[in-house]
């Protein structure tokens, strides 16, 4: 091992923390590796695989540019500079002068305050706006910030923190109900993004839905087992984009044949999975904004169904 890869081996990044940082599932690094030779890990003295910065910033680039749309393959052997150049021609929109205020809030780990500010827009908006024209493209400019390097990881965590934390709290505020559809909410295992889903839910209570939410990361036998257990209309499921596209195919398949036909499986997030591999039985809601519409058609339907 030559000096700087013993250099790596102590102060590099691990699989785990390239995965927090780059927004990359280990299935997805584990792949490149074998099929594009990127990227090249060193191992340490215990044979777990090292990233160096440069790799990892790198691998940000990628995720930024595959999540506009960009494949892999076309682009993995591109050096850095060139990807740089490429991520600067995507046209991301400019934050907006308010939510760049709520950015540099986190950026300066202010993080009380940046719960209260939230908290007065929620009462000021009320929930479902507040979801869909705060948090929403709020999501979005922390995502392209982190992407940039303006902000840090543990900076975007301080924010998904702060925003569940919020949302739990005005969940908890939804008065219970017994009408339909009940949706049972979750999401895969190794899928840890529970802001999406925690969305949906406060959509979906505040219009009336009876939610069951399971958390994140439920086995797919508990999914079938609960969906059974609570008699469920719909199964609601969230994946990033950091997901592994062919494990959200194969588990969506695998739910849909094992779910009887009267359970709806709708499935969000920002996975280019879910519009590139279509699954028959499985609808897709591309934006936020969809979910209302799609408890407004289910209940329409139901309700066609039920005349006869």
């Amino acid at each position: 091992m030559t000096v700087s890869e013993k250099s790596l081996a102590t102060s590099g990044y691990n699989i785990g923390a390239v995965e927090r940082n780059a927004g990359l599932s280990k299935d997805t690094l584990r792949v490149w590796e074998r099929r594009y030779g990127f990227p090249r890990p060193i191992r340490d003295e215990h044979g777990e695989r090292m990233y160096s910065e440069a790799d990892v910033e790198k691998l940000r680039l990628l995720k930024r540019l595959i999540d506009r749309g960009y494949r892999p393959g076309k682009i993995v052997d591109l050096p850095s500079g060139d990807l740089r150049k490429l991520a600067d021609t995507l046209g991301e929109a400019e934050t907006p002068p308010a939510l760049r205020v709520l950015i540099d809030l986190v950026k300066s780990h202010r993080a009380s305050e940046l719960h209260a500010v939230l908290a007065q827009i929620l009462v000021r908006e009320g929930l479902e706006r507040f979801i869909l024209d705060t948090i929403a493209p709020l999501n979005y400019h922390v995502g392209v910030a982190w992407m940039r390097g303006y902000i840090e990881v543990y900076e975007e965590h301080l924010y998904t923190e702060a925003t569940q934390s919020l949302l739990r709290g005005a969940i908890s505020g939804i008065p219970a109900t017994d009408r339909s559809p009940r949706v049972l909410l979750t999401t895969f295992p190794n899928e840890q993004h529970a802001l999406g889903i925690l969305m949906v839910q406060a959509l979906l209570g505040g219009n009336g839905a009876a939610c069951i939410s399971l958390g994140t990361q439920t086995p797919l036998d508990d999914i079938v087992g609960a969906a059974q257990g609570h008699e469920v209309d719909i199964v609601a499921l969230s994946f990033s984009a950091a997901f592994s596209s062919n494990h959200l195919v194969e588990g969506l398949t695998e739910l849909r044949a094992r779910l009887p036909a009267r359970v709806s499986i709708w499935a969000g997030g920002g996975n280019p999975a879910l519009t590139r591999r279509p699954i028959e039985g499985v609808s897709v809601l591309g934006r936020l904004d969809e979910v209302g519409a799609a408890l407004e058609t289910w209940r329409t339907l139901r309700k066609a169904e039920a005349r006869g």
